[in-house]
C-alpha cells in the first residue's frame, strides 16, 4: 500500500472512532460490502483497505468540507527539496567570508567551522547505527511534526465531530508516517548541507575572480615547522586528489605575517585546496547520505506499514474473509432487555466486524456461578456482563469471572445506564464503583471496560473494549 491509499484508511479510520455523526454503523456496512464487490476474491487485505477506505470518504466527502480542502492539498515534496537545496546554496555564498581583509588566514579559514560540523554530524550518525537506534532522532521527529501540523493547519481547528475527526487522524498519522517523514527529513538535511558547501565553494572562487585574496599565517605559540606539519595533515585528502602540496617549513615560513599585514603570497592554491577539502569532507558524503534517504523514503512511501494486527484492522480483515466471530456473553443476575441487546450488538460489530454473532447466555443468577462451563475451543469470545448499580462480590461476580477464565481471560462489560439514570451521569459514587469494578476484573487478569447500553453513541465504550482487546491478556 502506497502513502496516499494509507492516509486514506487511516483517515476512514478516524471518522469511525470518533463517532462522527453522519457516518452511520449502516454506512461503515455499506463501505465494507462494497469493497468487497470491487475487489477480487485474491485480493491482498491492503488493497480491500485501500478501497474501503477510497469509497468511504466518496461517501463522507459531501458531509465534511474538510475532507474536500485535504483532497485538493498538492504534494510539495519536490518543491521542497528544491526551496531547501537554493537556500542552502545562497545561505552559503552568502556567509562566505574566507578573508576580512582579502588575506586568508591560513590557521583559521572560516570554513573548517563547516567541516567539523559537518564531521561531528557524520561521527553521531556511525554512532547511533552502532548502538543499532532506529528511527529519526530528535531533530528530525520535531521537524517532521511541525511540517506535518502546517500541512494541516485549519483542519483540526475548532470544535464538534469534524474537528475531533482532523484531530484524531493528525495524532494516529503522525504516529505511523514517523519513519517516512523522518527519511524525508534526513534527505533535506542533507541535501541542504551539501548546497551550503557547494555556496562556500562558489563564493571563495566568485569572489576570487574579482579580488585578489593572499594567504598567510600568524600565531603566538606556533612555529614554521609546526605550522606546515599541521596544515600537510589536515588538508591531506585534498592534497592527494588536487595534486597540490602543502608547503614545507621553509615555504611556510615566507608566508608569515606581522599582525595587522597582508599576505605576500596568492591564495588560488590554498582556495583549491579548501574547495577539494569541502568537496571531499562535506559534499559527497552528504550527496550519499542523501541518496540514502531518499531511496528509503520512496520505498517507505511505496509500502507504507498500517498495524494490521490492531483491532480495528482484524476486524476488517474477518471481513474480507467472511470468517464470522463468535460472541457469548454471560449476563449475571438479569437479563439485558430487548434495547441493550441491540446496542450490545451494534457495539460488537463496531470491535469485531460486522459478521459477528452475539449468544446471550441466561442470566447467571446468585450462586449459580460456578455452574458456568464456557466453550472457547471454537475461539469464541466469552463476555461478563454486569450492571454497575449492584455491588461487586468477590464471592458472587468474582466466582463467574474465575469460571470464565478457565478458558482464558474473559472480557467484562459494566453497563452504566441503570445506574446513570437513577443517580445522573456526575453522581459522586460513580469513581467508586468503577474502581471497585476495575479491581474485581483485575483480579483475573481483565479489564473492565464501561458502557451505558442506554445511549445512542458507543463510540467511547468502542475505543475502550478495542483497547482491552488489544491487550495481551484479553487478545482471543
Amino acid at each position: 500500500m502506497n502513502e496516499a491509499a494509507a492516509a486514506q484508511v487511516v483517515l476512514l479510520r478516524a471518522y469511525e472512532s470518533t463517532g462522527f455523526a453522519p457516518w452511520s454503523d449502516a454506512d461503515r456496512a455499506w463501505a465494507g460490502r462494497a469493497a468487497l464487490q470491487t475487489v477480487d476474491a485474491q485480493a491482498t487485505a491492503e488493497d480491500f483497505l485501500a478501497t474501503r477506505a477510497r469509497l468511504g470518504l466518496q461517501r463522507l466527502a459531501s458531509q465534511d468540507p474538510r475532507l474536500v480542502r485535504w483532497q485538493a492539498l498538492r504534494p510539495w515534496r519536490v518543491e521542497a527539496l528544491l526551496a531547501v537545496v537554493v537556500l542552502g546554496l545562497l545561505f552559503g555564498f552568502l556567509v562566505d567570508r574566507i578573508g576580512s581583509t582579502q588575506r586568508i588566514n591560513l590557521l583559521a579559514p572560516p570554513v573548517w567551522a563547516v567541516i567539523v560540523w559537518n564531521l561531528a554530524v557524520f561521527v553521531w550518525l556511525l554512532g547511533q547505527s552502532a548502538l543499532g537506534v532506529a528511527g529519526p532522532g530528535a531533530l528530525r521527529q520535531g521537524l517532521a511534526a511541525a511540517l506535518r501540523r502546517w500541512r494541516t493547519r485549519g483542519l483540526s481547528r475548532g470544535d464538534g465531530a469534524a474537528a475531533a475527526v482532523w484531530k484524531a487522524f493528525a495524532a494516529d498519522w503522525a504516529t505511523l508516517s514517523l519513519p517516512l517523514g523522518g527519511a524525508r527529513i534526513a534527505l533535506a538535511l542533507h541535501l541542504g548541507a551539501a548546497a551550503m558547501a557547494l555556496g562556500l565553494i562558489a563564493g571563495m572562487y566568485l569572489r576570487g575572480l574579482v579580488l585578489d585574496y593572499r594567504a598567510g599565517w600568524e600565531s603566538t605559540f606556533l612555529d614554521a615547522g609546526t605550522v606546515s606539519a599541521v596544515l600537510s595533515a589536515l588538508l591531506a585528502p585534498a592534497s592527494v586528489v588536487s595534486g597540490i602540496a602543502v608547503p614545507d617549513a621553509a615555504a611556510m615560513q615566507a608566508l608569515r605575517v606581522a599582525p595587522g599585514a597582508a599576505g605576500e603570497a596568492s591564495a588560488a592554491p590554498w582556495i583549491h585546496l579548501y574547495a577539494w577539502q569541502l568537496l571531499l569532507l562535506v559534499v559527497l558524503p552528504r550527496l550519499l547520505l542523501a541518496l540514502r534517504a531518499g531511496l528509503r523514503a520512496r520505498r517507505l512511501a511505496h509500502d507504507f506499514a498500517l498495524p494490521l494486527h490492531e483491532p480495528y484492522f482484524q476486524r476488517l480483515s474477518t471481513l474480507q474473509s467472511g470468517e464470522q466471530r463468535l460472541v457469548q456473553l454471560w449476563p449475571h443476575a438479569q437479563a439485558p432487555d430487548a434495547a441493550a441487546q441491540a446496542a450490545l450488538g451494534r457495539l460488537f460489530a463496531r470491535v469485531l466486524g460486522d459478521g459477528v454473532v452475539l449468544r446471550f447466555a441466561p442470566p447467571v443468577a446468585y450462586g449459580d456461578e460456578d455452574e458456568v462451563a464456557p466453550r472457547t475451543a471454537d475461539g469464541t469470545v466469552q463476555v461478563a456482563l454486569f450492571d454497575l448499580a449492584a455491588t461487586p462480590e468477590p464471592d458472587s461476580q468474582g466466582r463467574l469471572l474465575q469460571a470464565l477464565a478457565a478458558g482464558g481471560v474473559p472480557w467484562v462489560l459494566v453497563d452504566e445506564g441503570a445506574f446513570v439514570a437513577r443517580f445522573g451521569a456526575n453522581a459522586t459514587r460513580l469513581p467508586a464503583r468503577r474502581e471497585a469494578w476495575s479491581a474485581l476484573a483485575a483480579s483475573v487478569g481483565a479489564e473492565a471496560v464501561f458502557v451505558n447500553l442506554r445511549e445512542a453513541d458507543l463510540s467511547a465504550a468502542e475505543a475502550a473494549l478495542q483497547a482491552a482487546s488489544a491487550s495481551p491478556s484479553t487478545a482471543s
